[in-house]
């Protein structure tokens, strides 16, 4: 096969931009049931026989379906008329096109995850989403090149580039602005932990009341964290742990599930023996300051840290959803070319293949393969049916040989 051409009109019986469909027509039969497939594959078959086209082959793809495999949704997958240019581009391109849509597939389930994560925070019940106000799966079952966007007279590698570029830049926009609310969000997990762990680490400022501390020329209240089955060793030994410790002031403010909070007021002038003496039974001394002024500060730092966490994850969401609407969209498109540039490897010039989107049950899929396979004639069929699976390698990076070109699409 010489070098490739650019041909001038579309591949034969494909639109360059197709009519939307009636819903109940007959061709989308099983629409209900694809709304919620996750799961597609992508195909195309080539036109063999003399005076066939696409146009002719898709009623017998559909009949075939429908008689052996009627709960399989199936949809035209219209790719438009794209620059071939020559034999040496594609094979370069297709050694990158598995790699890249790796890449851009997996944007695409980081935005999604994200926007889960944001609406589960949020108490938010997750909804379907959408690509340019459809969802996900029409867009892909209804899809229609974007020329405007991405020109039909640019070179593939320059379209492949071009949407590379722009999913690598929503990518790097995503870590910075997920990183600044994942910061906010870390700040107040700190001071969440400070407010409801355990006794021993936890904020007490919110636990202590003014009428609780003795405050004095002399006096000091220290407050002691007791395990909660020493407080009967407490009670019996903390006035025996200074000679300047006043008696019966030792009172229990709070207790959670290890220790429990008690007062205990001496003279300022033994607080650092009285300390030493108390780590050496087993009870812990928090420093602590009773001070309005921080309390009320801590508190309005909280609702501030709160407030901005709020509002970062409401525009965050909003981000990632225009942002998974765009990667999404730039994924399809570059299925559209790797299906194009794989159908011309294998089939060669001039394009001429059906190309079409199915999502099969799992029980289902073997005889979908099957029919794929009759439809590709049995001299082609058996060409591609390698016994040992090292002998024959997949374009497109399919872990299975088909004798047509077939991709798998995830949503999820």
């Amino acid at each position: 096969m010489g070098p490739a051409q650019r041909h001038s009109s579309p591949l034969p019986g494909v639109p360059r931009s197709p009519p939307r469909r009636d819903p109940s027509s007959p061709s989308d039969q099983t629409r209900c049931s694809a709304a919620m497939a996750t799961r597609y594959w992508i195909v195309s078959l080539p036109v063999q026989s003399p005076g066939a086209t696409a146009t002719s082959l898709w009623p017998r793809l559909q009949d075939a379906i429908s008689r052996h495999s009627f709960d399989t949704p199936l949809y035209r997958f219209n790719v438009p008329d794209l620059r071939v240019g020559t034999l040496d581009s594609l094979l370069a391109l297709s050694d990158d096109l598995v790699k890249s849509n790796v890449f851009v597939e997996g944007v695409s389930h980081k935005i999604r995850r994200q926007i889960e994560d944001l609406e589960r925070a949020g108490g938010v019940d997750s909804g379907a989403l959408t690509v340019d106000g459809v969802p996900v799966d029409t867009y892909l079952t209804r899809f229609v090149w974007d020329e405007g966007k991405y020109p039909t007279m640019s070179p593939l590698k320059e379209i492949v580039g071009s949407i590379q570029t722009q999913v690598a830049k929503i990518e790097d926009d995503m870590k910075v602005r997920a990183a600044e609310y994942n910061n906010v969000r870390s700040q107040l997990s700190a001071i969440n932990r400070k407010q409801s762990g355990s006794l021993a680490v936890r904020d007490l400022s919110n636990l202590v009341k003014p009428e609780d501390m003795v405050s004095s020329e002399h006096l000091v209240t220290l407050l002691a964290i007791v395990p909660k089955y020493s407080q009967k060793d407490w009670l019996s030994s903390y006035e025996s742990l200074d000679t300047f410790v006043v008696p019966r002031s030792s009172k229990q403010l709070y207790e959670d599930n290890e220790y429990a909070l008690y007062t205990v007021t001496l003279f300022a002038k033994v607080v650092d023996n009285f300390k030493v003496r108390a780590r050496e039974k087993g009870f812990q001394i928090r420093d602590f300051e009773y001070s309005p002024e921080a309390q009320e500060s801590r508190k309005q730092e909280m609702e501030k840290l709160l407030q901005d966490q709020e509002a970062m994850r409401t525009s965050l969401l909003q981000w990632c959803y225009a942002s998974y609407s765009e990667v999404f969209s730039s994924w399809m498109h570059f299925c559209a070319v790797r299906i194009f540039v794989e159908s011309i490897l294998r089939y060669g010039l001039p394009p001429s293949f059906l190309s079409a989107v199915l999502a099969p049950s799992t029980k289902g899929e073997k005889k979908v393969r099957s029919i794929l396979e009759e439809l590709c004639g049995n001299v082609h069929s058996i060409y591609w049916k390698a016994e040992d699976d090292v002998a024959v390698a997949g374009l497109g990076g399919e872990s299975e040989v088909h004798p047509y070109v077939s991709f798998t699409v995830n949503f999820v």
